[in-house]
Formats: C-alpha cells, structure tokens, sequence
C-alpha cells in the first residue's frame, strides 16, 4: 500500500479547502449547526445515508453487501480560545457558552483535521466498492470537549439507527512530527473529572480582616494543600494528575468577599487511583474549611470522562495495518496520554472493542526547531495541511480496511 499513494491530488485539493472551511467556522460543543449541515451535505453527496443524532452529531452509513460492521469516530466541536495562529483561514468566529458569555471560538484542538480525514475515509470507500465489503458507519459526534457529545449521541438512540459494529475506532491529531503515528496498548487516555468548588466565607471591610471570614485566604490554602495529593498520596508507579484551573473571587481590593469560586480537574488511569484522589481533594476541601471555620464548600461536577482503552486485539490489528500503510519508521507504540476523550464511552455502550491512535500534525522545522512547539488547546496551534491530512486519511482507511478489506475477509 506505500507504493500507491491512495490520495490523489483531486481529492487532496478538495480536502484542503474543506479544511480551511471547517477551521475558519468553528462552533462551540453542541452548537455545532452550521458545521453538522455541511458534513450532512458531504456525506450525502458521496452517496451515504445521513441523518442527526444526539442534538447537533451526524451518522453516516455505507453499506458494501454482506460482512463486518465497523464505525469510525471525528469529534465536530471547536474551544473558547482566540486564534493566534497567522494562518490566513484563521477563525474569527464566536460563539455563547452555556452561561451566556460571548467567546472567541477556535478549533484549537484539530478537530477540523479529525472530520476532513472522516471525509477523505467516507471518499475513498465511496469511489473504491470493489475493495471492500460490509458496512461503514461514520459518527460525526459533538461536544468532545465538554463530554457531552458521545452520551447525547447514545441517549438519542444511536445505535438503533445504525448497525451494531464489530469496532469502533478513532484518531486523534497532536503536535508530533506530521507524517507519524502513535498507537497504545490497553489504557491510552486518562479518565477526567472536573469539579466547580464555592467556598463560602464572610465578607467585610479591608481594614477590619478579624471581623471577616476571607474566602480567599481559604480557598488558597485549599489549592496549595491540593497540590500534595498526588506527591503524598498516589503511588509513584501510579499516574494522576490535579490541577486547579481557575480562580475568581471579588471586586475590589478593599472589600472581603463573601465566596470564592475555583475549578479542579483530576486525572487518573486507574479507577482505584481516580477513587483515592478524588475522595482526598473532597477531604482537603472539607478540612481546611473547618480549619478557618468555614460551612463545608458547595462542590459541583462539571462534567467526567471515561478511560479511553485501546482493546489489545484489535490494536495490534489496527497497529500491522497502519505500518503497512504508512511503514514501520512512521508507527511507534506509545505510553498512555493523560489528556482526556469521551470517544471511549462509544465502543463501551454497544461491548465491543474500541482503538484510538494520534498522528502528527507539526512539520519538522517547528518540531525541530528552536522554539516550543505549539500543543493541542493553544491559541497557536495550526496543524500543517501536509502530510497531516494524507496520513489522516490513510491511517483512518487503512484501519477500516483492515476489517472492510477484501483481502482481510480473505
């Protein structure tokens, strides 16, 4: 398969300008309207049968005759972060969050990478019947990054639209060097959970601190304190991760406030672990506001995200199909990421193996060059077009193919 580059240059022209469609008009997670019209009438013109699901997420199905049953994932959905990328199809859109702020939106996370390889995949399969043989489901799933999307796609029945897979696999671009991929066995994504915590003090006046309870002065104990969970009380052959992301509390420099507001995220690979730290940050949390003689804070959950784990099998059948593909000087086995997904919560509603690899989307001056490399999330982050989307698209066929083939049905 190295020797006959499976995009053309037609179909890589197409792709570009997709890309850079997708990339100026993001839309914040489960608002993505506009965007889930767009793939519709792409995928339909390819010939698959389309329909909504799960709000603003699209499925899509191809079906080839008799055989396997395989879904391939692209999340849709873009982040409340301002473009800083100097590329001329930068976004300037914005976008409501859910409490009504108006926010620059960017896809800062190359989810506009994720659906045009889907699309490429979805062409390739089209144009190509004689290959391959059985049913293609695509999900074009919303909100990733508040981990909405893949729950509001099952709840909305999902999987009695479409045929129940044999697999469900997925990809994911980062900031490697474009051209690679990297691939896990067993866990590859970390769980995340994240809480929304008030501390509750008494306000007053500046000058007259005793008369007070200082939510601040609390609160910055509870993040300090926080910081010892995991290098106190986690294994060091364990994994985990606490952060406290943000912090909010008054108005004005002379005025006490009655609460402070902070938000932390956990991280973990085990559920034993995930169990331990959470239950410590709530012990902190409870600790340190009896300490200053403080009401119990209020904790709310954000939102928490499942283990993403890459079924061994079916990984090493996906990892000998993507070194086929690509080479063997292009494929690495990789130790899990503690970033998060909820691509796991898919393959774990209908029980069947799940497979989710990253590629790399950086070109060799910026990964070799002097300055930092920009990561997923950053304002700067701006996958090179090529070889990013041609090894998008032909890990995600060469991986389909690897159930679909005419030659694995063999």
């Amino acid at each position: 398969m190295t020797g006959t580059p499976l995009v053309d240059d037609a179909l890589r022209a197409d792709l570009h300008d997709l890309y850079r469609t997708l990339h100026a008009a993001p839309e914040l997670s489960m608002a993505e309207h506009a965007t889930a019209r767009l793939l519709t009438e792409r995928v339909e013109a390819l010939g698959l049968t389309a329909r909504t699901v799960g709000g603003t997420g699209v499925v899509a199905v191809l079906e080839n005759g008799p055989g396997p049953v395989v879904a391939f994932r692209a999340d849709t959905d873009g982040l409340p972060v301002a473009e800083d990328s100097g590329v001329d199809y930068a976004s300037t859109a914005r976008g409501v969050l859910p409490d009504g702020s108006d926010v620059p939106v960017m896809h800062a996370c190359g989810h506009d990478t994720h659906m045009t390889s889907a699309i490429g995949l979805a062409a390739l399969l089209a144009r190509d019947r004689s290959a391959w043989a059985g049913t293609f489901v695509l999900l074009l799933q919303p909100g990733e990054e508040t981990g909405a999307g893949a729950r509001a796609m099952v709840a909305d029945g999902l999987w009695e639209h479409v045929p129940r897979p044999q697999v469900v696999l997925g990809q994911h671009v980062w900031s490697g060097r474009a051209g690679t991929v990297e691939v896990s066995t067993g866990p590859a994504m970390a769980m995340a959970d994240a809480w929304r915590v008030t501390v509750h003090g008494r306000g007053g006046h500046g000058s007259q601190p005793h008369t007070s309870t200082d939510p601040v002065v609390l609160a910055a104990h509870m993040v300090v304190r926080l910081q010892s969970v995991v290098s106190r009380e986690v294994a060091p052959q364990a994994a985990a991760v606490v952060t406290v992301g943000s912090f909010h509390a008054g108005l004005k420099e002379n005025i006490i406030p009655s609460e402070a507001v902070f938000t932390v995220n956990v991280r973990s690979l085990d559920e034993d672990v995930r169990a331990g730290v959470l239950a410590a940050v709530r012990r902190v949390l409870d600790a340190e506001a009896l300490a200053s003689g403080a009401p119990p804070p209020k904790v709310e959950e954000l939102y928490t995200f499942p283990l993403t784990t890459n079924d061994p099998g079916a990984t090493a059948t996906v990892t000998a199909a993507l070194t086929g593909a690509l080479g063997a000087d292009r494929v690495r086995a990789c130790p899990p990421r503690m970033g998060s997904e909820d691509f796991g919560f898919l393959p774990e509603s209908v029980g069947v193996p799940g497979v989710y690899w990253f590629f790399g989307g950086m070109p060799d001056a910026v990964v070799d060059g002097p300055e930092p490399v920009p990561v997923n999330h950053s304002p700067h982050f701006a996958p090179a077009l090529e070889p990013t989307l041609t090894t998008g698209v032909t890990a995600a066929h060469a991986a389909v193919m690897a159930w679909l083939g005419v030659e694995a049905a063999a």
